[in-house]
């Protein structure tokens, strides 16, 4: 019976020490087996110190730089996708954009449309033309001084251009690198009632093209009055670009010319009208030759410009650019 007391007193002394705010350490007199004598003696308490919730620390988002496109990389994108069945690849090369035609790599070059092993002679060409083409005519204003000096430095210095355009990249497009070569490319069409020769790649396009304009005139009087005054129409010649060394569209096979059967004093091409009249740039919209607008909305959705609406207007001119408006958004 004082075994079991004197255990239970045990476990209520430990209790009372580890409930206490110091540690303590039991000295037992082992010489008494009945635990008889049992003293405590203290001992200082060493807390550990408390130490703070990590902070956690929220990963930083940064947004990722956008790098708009060059002019460059736009153009060489435009073309790749105006011509996805020529052009295989478009890829930075070289320390230039570059496009893969067939099975030759043609680079940007300042412009000049280069082969390769012909790229670092950039210098002995003037380059191609890839330029902004408005949705719409911009209005009507009278050209300011600094334009006036530009025209004017146009007219004179048109003939006077020592370099010529690279045609290397057109040439491999539309293999056309020789009159003969091109001229086996082309075909017969009629168009708007007048046979003209064309390259065979565009068949089809002028095709849809006079389809969709003369289901426009059964609606729409403007058009079928266009429709009906229609007096010439040329397409391939092969030539170059009236005073200069650059080889027209017309020598391709990729543009037509479509003039009235009377211009009615009205001016269509502006060198002609520079022939006799000074100021040609300031001859406004009113005494110029223009087809209808849904004329020119059609043969742009076919992949044409229209010159009416370069600086050097030439009203009567529709070539093939899908890249151009491509370019500009179109």
């Amino acid at each position: 019976m004082n075994k079991r007391l004197t255990a239970i007193s045990l476990i209520i002394l430990l209790v009372n020490v580890y409930s206490c705010g110091s540690k303590q350490n039991l000295i037992v007199d082992e010489t008494d087996k009945n635990l008889s004598v049992i003293t405590v003696q203290d001992e200082p308490v060493m807390l550990e110190p408390i130490m703070p919730e990590p902070e956690i620390l929220e990963p930083e988002i940064t947004e990722p730089e956008i790098v708009e496109p060059t002019r460059e990389e736009l153009i060489m994108r435009a073309l790749h996708e105006a011509y996805p069945d020529k052009i295989r690849q478009v890829e930075f090369r070289n320390d230039d954009w570059a496009i893969l035609l067939d099975r030759s790599w043609f680079y940007f070059a300042e412009g000049r449309m280069l082969p390769e092993q012909r790229k670092d002679n950039a210098g002995n060409y003037r380059a191609m033309q890839f330029y902004f083409y408005p949705a719409e005519l911009p209005p009507w204003t009278e050209r300011s001084p600094e334009e006036v000096t530009r025209f004017r430095s146009w007219t004179q210095s048109r003939s006077q251009g020592t370099l010529r355009r690279s045609s290397y990249f057109l040439d491999a497009l539309w293999q056309a690198a020789t009159r003969a070569e091109v001229e086996s490319r082309l075909v017969r069409v009629v168009f708007f009632g007048r046979r003209i020769r064309v390259h065979r790649s565009i068949q089809d396009i002028l095709a849809s093209v006079e389809t969709q304009i003369r289901t426009l005139g059964r609606s729409n009087p403007q058009v079928q009055e266009w429709i009906n005054s229609i007096g010439q129409v040329e397409g391939y010649g092969w030539r170059n670009i009236a005073d200069t060394q650059a080889r027209s569209y017309h020598s391709y096979g990729l543009a037509v010319d479509v003039l009235p059967r009377t211009l009615g004093r009205r001016q269509t091409y502006w060198l002609w009208t520079s022939r006799h009249r000074e100021d040609w740039w300031n001859v406004s919209y009113n005494e110029r030759y223009h087809p209808p607008v849904p004329v020119i909305k059609v043969f742009e959705e076919h992949g044409f410009v229209w010159g009416g609406k370069w600086p050097l207007f030439d009203t009567m001119h529709f070539e093939y650019r899908p890249e151009i408006l491509i370019f500009n958004g179109f």
